[in-house]
């Protein structure tokens, strides 16, 4: 056995003193999630993170991949394939906005945890338990991130470049922000760290002339699996298949072809059934979120598209789509790329991508890096819709977030590089320098920990306890129609319709042919607009209107089916409307 003196000796210079190190930083890292969980999480504030989870829970009750948050567009998109024009209401509606990777691992981890959904009565409310767990998930999902970090950058370039990046990556607010979101970015980064680390083994086996067809193969298949999987997690994922495939055929110059048409085989074999699956409900390979690039234009701006019950794309052509494009690569070239990862960090990385590497595989990387960078601005400026309005940084649509961990890697490298030719007073001012770097690209996540501590509840327009109550007032399959269709779905646990463009007739056309509308829950996304640019002149505002008259003039079209209401929700700026007094008290006589 081991004494005393050879356990210090171990823990001080030899073997220990790595476990030491490890169990310090893992220590470090966990108190850090602690400290921002308690004073900045806040529940769901975006409408993507409510619906991929009503569809998780949905997927994890056995109930298929139906969703509860049904826009009118889709229920158009399935009238159309369907000889029997449903809309598909009564008996589940099929999610065409999600692919089905995120939801999968959402449903497994529901199914894992106690989650409890309903709230009690009585008390103050403060965090909805399956939010912070569904966080919990995704901030475990972080620490891979961080864990493939350091292996990437210790095998790229040396273990301090590693070191240094991970706490960068680590200290990014940014990166805390998306991993509490409940949207799929952390397991998105995941898998992108992954198809790099493929890359980094293509190269190994790339200057082994002998190396067998089978291993080259299996890695072929895996970097196939990886786009396919990071495609069926969000659909914009699928441009990175380009560069991908690219860099597999320089890597191989002799089988080039081969590598090359197995990993585009690999990919399209993953997506291709999901992919059916969509075109036969929908007509379009990516359901309703395939004409994401019609959104956000003229013809079709904000959320008009999702809104419309018979869009009218007769008018729509090239040049929307082009003038979409040069607006938003505009704004992006501005904006999102000087800052990747809204982190000062990207600067040192910008810089040295124009400095050669002397390696061919490091020179490779850079450019599968370039490549990436190009086709996910690209895609971003494609495909942008009203998501990145609602939610400016912290959305779906923000794609060149992916690309961060690889950015500090080489923002680091540079940062060595450039550190090196510096002349210093010391040996030990090396690591003051650093120090101070560290320091000021973390500067955002310290000042967002310091007071004053973040309000927790993300109202308005949320609220999690008016809305349950609100459901729990219909039946579980009566249909309800709102401004916040997928936070009813979520925290209210009822079938909802995004309020239609129009009252007159689309509202009726749901209400009398496909399914009733049993309750109008309108909340201050609706009341709380512009009145003469908006209500009174705006085209796709009928709604507000509507709000306008019932509250002021106690006025409600004729024929209405729904008009008994609360005041109290009036008095918060809310209006629910239900087709019959379920509580006693009426808004509207």
């Amino acid at each position: 056995m081991m004494g005393i003196q050879e356990w210090v000796h171990a823990l001080e210079v030899g073997e220990g003193r790595r476990y030491v190190k490890l169990a310090g930083s893992l220590l470090g890292l966990l108190f850090l999630l602690a400290v921002y969980d308690t004073r900045e999480f806040r529940n769901f504030s975006t409408s993507e993170a409510m619906d991929v989870s009503q569809l998780a829970r949905n997927i994890s009750e056995g109930k298929g991949f139906v969703t509860d948050c049904i826009r009118p567009f889709s229920m158009f998109l399935v009238q159309r394939e369907r000889s029997d024009r449903d809309m598909k209401l009564r008996q589940g509606h099929p999610d065409l906005m999600n692919p089905p990777i995120y939801p999968l691992l959402l449903a497994g981890w529901m199914k894992f945890m106690p989650m409890h959904y309903y709230l009690q009565r009585g008390g103050g409310f403060m965090k909805y338990q399956p939010e912070v767990l569904i966080a919990f998930l995704n901030q475990t999902l972080l620490l891979g991130v961080l864990v493939m970090t350091f292996l990437l950058g210790r095998a790229m370039f040396d273990p301090m470049v590693g070191l240094i990046s991970t706490i960068v990556v680590a200290l990014t607010e940014v990166m805390w922000r998306f991993s509490a979101s409940g949207l799929s970015t952390m397991l998105l980064i995941l898998i992108f760290l992954g198809l790099v680390g493929c890359f980094l083994m293509t190269e190994r086996l790339a200057e082994n002339e002998g190396t067998g067809a089978g291993r080259l193969a299996g890695l072929a298949i895996g970097i196939g699996l990886l786009l396919g999987i990071g495609m069926l997690t969000r659909y914009s994922f699928g441009v990175l298949a380009v560069p991908s495939i690219l860099y597999v055929a320089c890597s191989f110059p002799k089988r080039r072809l081969v590598m090359a048409l197995v990993v585009s085989c690999v990919f399209l074999m993953v997506v291709t059934p999901w992919l059916v699956r969509n075109f036969r409900l929908s007509g379009n390979l990516f359901g309703a979120a395939g004409y994401a690039f019609m959104e956000e234009t003229q013809r079709f701006p904000d959320s008009r598209l999702q809104r419309s019950l018979n869009p009218d794309f007769s008018k729509f052509g090239p040049g929307d789509v082009l003038r979409k494009f040069m607006l938003n690569a505009s704004e992006i070239i501005q904006n999102d790329l000087p800052k990747l990862g809204q982190n000062w960090i990207s600067a040192f990385f910008l810089v040295g991508m124009m400095i050669p590497f002397q390696g061919a595989a490091l020179a490779r990387l850079r450019r599968f890096g370039l490549g990436s960078v190009a086709a996910l601005f690209l895609a971003q400026a494609l495909f942008r819709t009203y998501l990145t309005a609602e939610s400016p940084i912290v959305n779906s649509e923000n794609l060149l977030v992916l690309m961060f961990p690889l950015v500090a890697i080489f923002g680091v490298a540079m940062y060595e590089t450039l550190l090196e030719q510096i002349p210093l007073p010391f040996p030990e001012a090396r690591h003051l320098v650093t120090g101070g770097l560290v320091f000021i690209v973390s500067l955002p996540l310290l000042l967002t920990l310091l007071p004053p501590r973040i309000y927790p509840v993300a109202y308005p327009p949320y609220h999690p306890p008016v809305i349950q109550q609100t459901a729990s007032w219909l039946a579980e399959d009566d249909l309800m129609m709102s401004d916040v269709p997928w936070a009813v779905a979520w925290y209210g646990k009822r079938p909802c319709v995004w309020t239609t463009l129009t009252v007159v007739p689309d509202f009726y056309t749901i209400n009398d042919l496909t399914k009733p509308v049993k309750g109008l829950y309108l909340t201050q996304l609706t009341t709380d607009t512009k009145l003469s640019s908006e209500v009174l002149m705006g085209a796709d505002f009928a709604w507000q209107r509507f709000a306008l008259d019932a509250v002021l003039r106690t006025n409600l079209p004729a024929g209405f089916p729904l008009k008994h209401g609360r005041r109290d929700f009036q008095q918060s700026g809310q209006i629910f409307l239900t087709d019959r007094n379920r509580w006693g008290g009426r808004l509207v006589k």
